[in-house]
């Protein structure tokens, strides 16, 4: 049989990481590792705001029927001009709602290799999965290095310098804000670079936007995106709702296209539709209705968007009593708080990594991506004491 022809394929290591973790019994572990908010007690609760919007649906929902493969639209409507503001004029723009932020990328993906692009740059470090999801729709990640992980810093000429080897139509993968997973983001002159060398190779640029309002705010989160999406003639966001939402098990994202006029926004938004239909016909709608209950009702988004801003009042506290710690042996943590959003990656080889959660309990990515959230104040001198054994133990 053709089944017979596959291989045991190795557990995908966050998840095992996640077993790991839940699996140690020690009562002072701490988990770095899984990229979910927490809060000073260490859960992951629901908003508030999104409660209630989740109490008035279940009172007044009457139908389960189906919406059809663009969703909930009034989601997508109501979140695109808080996103985009005026960035792009409606008659360029189509969205549809998706699974979650990595089914924006995969359809992103797929619209891609639809219209002829066959390979997308790659800023690395990344999110692990974005080339496995590009690769898998055919497209051809293209990495380059850009990040300097000892020095928590990005490498503006060499981000540019890729740019400029990239053919007319390739695509690029911009984070747009809180970079998974080290933390760094191009400033506002960077960002007008970027934008600048985009229009000027005829590049497709493809903006991961999964942590809008965790980084300097809102429309500041949103400002390179802004950014770039005005001044190209085609492009894409892939939009993710689980953080600002918290609604990580309900799947909650958008993806929208950037279109030259209203005809060729037409041609690519029934082209997401069909794209949609074949991956997986109709987006849960749960996530999606709630947000949009949220963002329609003038308390409910105040009461939101004052959550959000304590989320990222707390990640700027934490980062900035990580930072504290300074330098230990050769790893500097002072630039940490500098980063944004929820993670940085610390300047650890995987025997580190290993020894730090053999012998202090302490989880990480083995890549020594860290998720900020994870701390709480007092479990940042530990962690700096476990980093102190960590070099004296002179483990290589």
């Amino acid at each position: 049989m053709a089944f017979e022809q596959l291989s045991l394929l190795p557990a995908d290591p966050l998840l095992a990481l996640i077993g790991a973790y839940r699996d140690d019994p020690r009562p002072f572990k701490l988990d770095l590792g899984v990229g979910v908010f927490r809060d000073a007690a260490g859960g992951t609760p629901m908003m508030r705001a999104v409660k209630k919007a989740e109490e008035r649906l279940l009172a007044t929902q009457d139908s389960k029927s189906y919406l059809g493969p663009e969703g909930d639209a009034g989601f997508v409507a109501a979140l695109a001009p808080l996103v985009l503001a005026d960035a792009v004029p409606a008659e360029r723009l189509a969205g549809i709602q998706t699974p979650g932020g990595t089914g924006a990328l995969r359809l992103g993906a797929e619209l891609l290799a639809r219209a002829g692009v066959s390979r997308i740059w790659i800023a690395t470090p990344s999110w692990p999965n974005h080339a496995p999801i590009f690769a898998a729709a055919g497209l051809t990640p293209e990495a380059f290095d850009a990040f300097d992980v000892a020095s928590q810093t990005l490498d503006g000429t060499a981000l540019l310098a890729a740019l400029d080897k990239a053919a007319p139509g390739d695509a690029v993968l911009l984070h747009g804000c809180c970079h998974n997973p080290t933390g760094i983001d191009p400033d506002a002159a960077l960002w007008a670079e970027i934008a600048e060398r985009v229009e000027a190779r005829g590049l497709v640029p493809l903006v991961d936007l999964a942590y809008q309002g965790l980084g300097d705010g809102w429309d500041a989160d949103a400002a390179g995106a802004r950014t770039v999406l005005a001044r190209c003639r085609h492009g894409l966001l892939a939009y993710s709702c689980d953080k600002n939402f918290a609604l990580y098990r309900e799947r909650t994202g958008a993806l929208w296209t950037v279109a030259p006029d209203a005809e060729a926004s037409a041609i690519l938004y029934s082209n997401l539709l069909a794209l949609a239909r074949a991956n997986w016909s109709m987006p849960p709608d749960h996530g999606a209705a709630a947000a949009r209950i949220v963002l329609e009702d003038a308390a409910l988004a105040a009461e939101w968007r004052a959550e959000l801003d304590a989320m990222r009042e707390r990640l700027v506290t934490l980062r900035q009593g990580v930072s504290v710690l300074g330098t230990i042996g050769s790893i500097d943590l002072a630039p940490i708080a500098g980063g944004k959003g929820m993670f940085a990656t610390l300047p650890l080889t995987r025997s580190q990594v290993a020894w730090l959660r053999e012998h202090h309990a302490i989880y990480m990515a083995a890549s020594g991506r860290i998720n900020i959230a994870g701390f709480s104040e007092a479990s940042i001198g530990r962690f700096g004491e476990a980093l102190k054994a960590l070099v004296e133990a002179q483990v290589g």
